[in-house]
C-alpha cells in the first residue's frame, strides 16, 4: 500500500514540474514562439476556446508570430484576446492574418520576467510540499493502522523525501535554465 502512496505522490510531483514548464513556455524571452499565444482563450462565438483550435500559429521570423484564422470572422475576436492577455504584445490585423511583433525586451522588462520565474518556481516547490505532507500523512496512518511496522514506515518516509528532493532539484534546474534563457541578450 505505502508503494502506491510513494508512486501517486511521485507522479503527482513530476505533473506539477511540467505545469510549470508549460508555464515557462508563456514567458516572453525577446524570441519569437508559438507557446507564446497558442494557449490564449479567444470568444469564438460565446465559447473559450484555445487560440491553436481557431488558427494555425507560424514563425515566419525571429522576431514575428503570424496567427492566420481558419474562419476570418473571428480575426477581431483573436486581436480583443491577444489586448486583454498579458502578453504584452499589440496585434497588427491586416485582413487575413495577425501579426504579431516581438520587440527586443528591456533590462527591466527581463528583471520583472525572471520574478515572474521565481515566482512560478516557487509555487511548484508549495505544491511539491504539500503533495509530500499528503503521502507523508498517508505513511503514518497505515503505520497507526498497523499495515506497516515502525521501520518499515520509516524507510518509505526517507523514500518519499528522496523523491522529494528529486523533484525540487529539477524544479530549481528547469527555473534556471529559464532564468539565463531570458536574461540573455
Amino acid at each position: 500500500m505505502t508503494t502506491e502512496i510513494l508512486a501517486g505522490a511521485e507522479r503527482k510531483m513530476l505533473r506539477a514540474v511540467e505545469a510549470m514548464e508549460r508555464d515557462f513556455q508563456t514567458f516572453r524571452t525577446g524570441r519569437a514562439s508559438t507557446s507564446l499565444v497558442e494557449r490564449l482563450h479567444v470568444d469564438y462565438y460565446g465559447t473559450q476556446t484555445p487560440l491553436n483550435q481557431l488558427a494555425s500559429i507560424s514563425v515566419p521570423e525571429a522576431h514575428q508570430i503570424v496567427i492566420q484564422p481558419w474562419d476570418r470572422g473571428v480575426l477581431s475576436a483573436i486581436e480583443k484576446a491577444i489586448l486583454k492577455s498579458d502578453v504584452g504584445l499589440t496585434p497588427n490585423v491586416d485582413g487575413t492574418v495577425v501579426r504579431l511583433n516581438i520587440p527586443p525586451l528591456t533590462e527591466e522588462r527581463r528583471k520583472e520576467i525572471v520574478k515572474t520565474v521565481h515566482k512560478r518556481m516557487e509555487e511548484a516547490r508549495v505544491e511539491i510540499r504539500n503533495l509530500r505532507r499528503e503521502a507523508n500523512d498517508g505513511i503514518k496512518k497505515e503505520e497507526k493502522d498497523g499495515s506497516i511496522g515502525a521501520d518499515e514506515a520509516r524507510r518509505e518516509l526517507d523514500q518519499l523525501q528522496k523523491i522529494t528532493d528529486r523533484v525540487v532539484a529539477d524544479v530549481d534546474r528547469l527555473g534556471g535554465v529559464k532564468e539565463q534563457e531570458v536574461l540573455e541578450v
